[in-house]
């Protein structure tokens, strides 16, 4: 068995609660709040300007120039073909400039995004690609669930659209490549660390569903604890 095969299997029951996650299926039906969906794209938007950042490093730590190029690609892609796709959204959904120059990422985002530059600077180019691969290849696989579904929402559809595209599977696929070239060739200990990147990353996505569901703040936005100050 592959590497990206062990490590998609051992992720599997954290990928099945994406799958079923309310965020996903409400999506795919058509029935999720707009309000949640406006916040998901707020923190995503903030999510992919730090993922292809972090796809930069990967070009940079990679030790060949045919590699460079292609990860150098999709951080091109990342901001030109999804951050575009974001600032549509953002267009139809009424997010402000000054709504942008206000915003703050929610400790998920924060966190997620942290956890992959950690693994890239400390790492080689297996730990980068271990890391961002569960975007891409749950993202994948989710518009392939959703394919077929019909929601009412235009933003909805054009969402199952772009992740469900042939164009998206390409770059999954030659990622998935990519990772187990790298872990053929490196140490035991190093697919350890690679496996766990896989894992947390993993976690993070569904963690990523339930923060737009819940609308998640930074504690001291929430209402006990400003209720608390004030009274203090």
């Amino acid at each position: 068995m592959s590497f990206t095969k062990e490590v998609r299997k051992k992720a599997d029951p954290i990928w099945q609660a994406s799958f079923h996650h309310p965020f996903v299926k409400e999506l795919g039906e058509g029935t999720l709040d707009l309000t949640r969906f406006r916040y998901y794209v707020m923190q995503d938007a903030y999510y992919l300007r730090h993922f292809a950042r972090v796809q930069a490093i990967g070009a940079a730590k990679s030790t060949d120039l045919a590699t460079t190029a292609r990860l150098a690609h999709h951080a091109q892609s990342t901001c030109e073909a999804e951050l575009s796709l974001h600032e549509t959204f953002a267009e139809l959904l009424g997010i402000t400039e000054e709504e942008k120059a206000a915003f703050i990422p929610a400790p998920t985002a924060y966190a997620y995004t942290s956890h992959m530059y950690r693994a890239a600077y400390e790492g080689h180019l297996g730990d980068v690609i271990a890391a961002i691969l569960p975007c891409y290849w749950l993202y994948y696989e989710i518009g392939e669930r959703l394919k077929d579904c019909k929601p009412a929402e235009p933003i909805y559809q054009k969402w199952i659209g772009t992740y469900s595209s042939d164009w998206f599977r390409s770059l999954v696929e030659e990622q998935i490549a990519r990772l187990d070239a790298i872990a053929e060739a490196v140490t035991e200990a190093d697919r350890k660390r690679m496996e766990q990147h896989f894992l947390i990353s993993s976690e993070y996505e569904y963690e990523f569903w339930e923060m737009a569901y819940r609308l998640e703040t930074w504690p001291s936005a929430r209402k006990e604890i400003q209720a608390y100050v004030h009274n203090n």
